[in-house]
C-alpha cells in the first residue's frame, strides 16, 4: 500500500485498514497494532487522528456496522473477499457514523480497494456504499443498541445486570470516554491547571478524546511526573486498603503501573509483582517519571512468594477486560465466552496466592477489570465457600467518594459503564475487601 500515500486522505484510511484487519483478522490488540504500525508516524497529526478515529470507531459501532451490511450485499461475501469487506466496513462507519460526504466515502473506499490489490472488488464496494449512502440510515435507525456486541456478552449482562442495565452499558460503550489522569498531589491546583474536573474520588477529568501519548505528554505536568493516565474506576481498588502509609503491601499483576504509582504516592512500602519483563520495564520506567519508588520483581504471582507475609495484597487479577470496552473496542471481537474457564481457574490460583502472602490480621483487595460475573463475585464465593480463613470487610460508599449505587449488597465494589454517565462514564470494575483471621 506504500503508493496510496500519495493520495490526500488515503493514506489515513490504509493506516486504518491495516488496523481494523490486525485486529479482526490476527487477533492483536489494538494497542499493540498501533503500537507497531510505523507508518503513522510518519502522517500528518491530522491524518494520524482520523486513523485512529476511524477504526476506533469501526470497531466500536462494528456489531450495527454489520448488521447494516448485511442486509444490503445480496450474498454472504466469500473468504476470499475479506480485504473488501473491512474496506466496507471503513466506509459504512464514515458515513454512518463520523459524517463523511458519501461521496468522499465511495472514491476513497474504491480508491483503497485498488491500491490494497482487490481492484475486482471495486465494483462491488462502490455499489454497496452508493447502497449504504441512499438506506443506510434508515437500516441503521431500525438497530437495537445491543446489535452492537456479541451475543454471549450481551446475554452475560441481561442475566447478570437485567435488560435495562445491559442495554444502558452498551450503549455507554458507543461513547468515546474522557480522559483520567490521577495525580501525587494538589488535586485542584492541577485540576485548575489543566482544565479538568475534580471527580468526589479525587480522579481528574478532562474532555479530552481520542488522544495518543504523544498528545498527552504534551499536557502540562507530564514531564515533571505529576500525574498519570488512569481511568477513574481502576484508581478505586487501591483505595480500599485504606491509609497505607509505611505500610508492607503486595501489588500483585502490577504492570503497567498505575495502582503501584498510587500505593507508592500514598507512602505504602510497595513491592510489584509482574510476569512480563516487557510490561514491568514499562511500569518502571512510570516510575522513574513520577518520582516514585517501589520495588520490582518478574515472577509468576501465582508462585512467587515474599520473605515473609505482607500487611497488604492488591491482586489485579488478569480478566476477560470486558469492563474497559469503552477505551479498548476491540475487546468484544477479541475475547471469546471460551476463555472464561481458563481465565476463573487462574483467579482461583492467584487468589489463594495472594491469600497465602497476607499476614494474619491483613487485608486483601481483589479485583478485576470485568463486567462477567463469574470473574468477579464468583469467584469471592467459592473462595469463601472453601473455607480459606478470610471474611468480607464491606466497604463503604464514603471510601468511594459518595459512589452509593456501585456498592453492591455484599459490600463489594461493581462500578458499571453506565454509572456517573453525566460526568462521562466509568470503566466497568469489581472489587472485594477480604480481612485475613488474627
Amino acid at each position: 500500500m506504500a503508493k496510496s500515500g500519495a493520495e490526500p486522505g488515503l493514506a489515513a484510511r490504509a493506516a486504518a485498514l491495516e488496523l481494523l484487519q490486525a485486529v479482526l483478522r490476527r487477533n492483536r490488540p489494538l494497542d499493540e497494532a498501533l503500537a507497531a504500525h510505523t507508518g503513522l508516524a510518519a502522517l500528518e497529526p491530522r491524518d494520524r487522528a482520523f486513523a485512529r478515529l476511524i477504526v476506533a470507531t469501526t470497531l466500536r459501532r462494528l456489531g450495527r456496522i454489520d448488521a447494516v451490511l448485511a442486509g444490503l450485499v445480496e450474498r454472504k461475501l466469500p473468504s476470499r473477499a475479506a480485504m473488501a469487506e473491512d474496506i466496507l466496513r471503513l466506509g459504512v462507519c464514515q458515513m454512518l457514523f463520523l459524517d463523511t460526504p458519501a461521496h468522499a466515502a465511495v472514491d476513497t473506499a474504491v480508491r483503497l480497494a485498488v491500491a490494497s490489490g482487490t481492484t475486482a472488488q471495486g465494483g462491488l464496494v462502490n455499489a454497496v456504499l452508493r447502497r449504504v449512502a441512499r438506506e443506510g440510515r434508515e437500516r441503521l435507525a431500525s438497530l437495537p443498541t445491543s446489535r452492537n456486541l456479541p451475543d454471549w456478552l450481551w446475554r452475560s449482562w441481561i442475566r447478570a445486570y437485567g435488560e435495562a442495565a445491559a442495554d444502558a452499558i452498551a450503549a455507554a460503550h458507543l461513547q468515546e470516554p474522557p480522559l483520567d489522569l490521577s495525580v501525587k498531589n494538589e488535586p485542584e491546583s492541577w485540576a485548575e491547571r489543566l482544565g479538568a474536573e475534580l471527580l468526589p474520588t479525587g480522579t481528574l477529568r478532562l474532555s479530552r478524546r481520542g488522544e495518543d501519548e504523544r498528545a498527552i505528554a504534551d499536557l502540562p505536568g507530564f514531564a515533571e511526573g505529576a500525574w498519570w493516565v488512569q481511568d477513574a474506576a481502576a484508581a478505586l481498588p487501591a483505595r480500599l486498603l485504606g491509609p497505607v502509609a509505611g505500610v508492607r503491601v503486595v501489588d500483585l499483576c502490577a504492570a503497567p503501573g498505575g495502582k503501584t504509582a498510587q500505593l507508592a504516592a500514598a507512602g505504602a512500602r510497595v513491592t510489584a509483582i509482574d510476569r512480563s519483563a516487557a510490561r514491568m520495564a514499562r511500569l518502571k520506567e512510570n516510575l522513574a517519571r513520577l518520582g516514585l519508588e517501589a520495588e520490582t520483581i518478574v515472577a509468576d504471582a501465582a508462585t512467587w512468594q515474599p520473605p515473609e507475609p505482607a500487611d497488604a495484597v492488591l491482586l489485579d487479577a488478569p480478566c476477560s477486560a470486558t469492563g474497559t470496552i469503552r477505551r479498548h473496542p476491540d475487546i468484544p471481537w477479541l475475547k471469546q465466552e471460551s476463555d472464561l474457564p481458563r481465565l476463573t481457574a487462574l483467579q482461583d490460583r492467584l487468589l489463594e496466592a495472594a491469600l497465602a502472602m497476607t499476614a494474619p490480621g491483613g487485608t486483601l483487595v481483589y479485583c478485576v477489570c470485568s463486567l462477567q460475573p463469574e470473574e468477579g463475585p464468583e469467584r469471592i464465593a467459592a473462595l469463601l465457600a472453601g473455607g480459606a480463613g478470610v471474611r468480607r470487610h464491606p466497604i463503604a460508599a464514603e471510601e468511594i467518594g459518595g459512589l452509593a449505587e456501585a456498592v453492591t449488597p455484599e459490600g463489594d465494589l461493581r462500578t458499571l459503564p453506565c454509572h456517573w454517565p453525566e460526568r462521562g462514564g466509568l470503566d466497568g470494575f469489581y472489587a472485594c475487601r477480604l480481612r485475613r483471621s488474627a
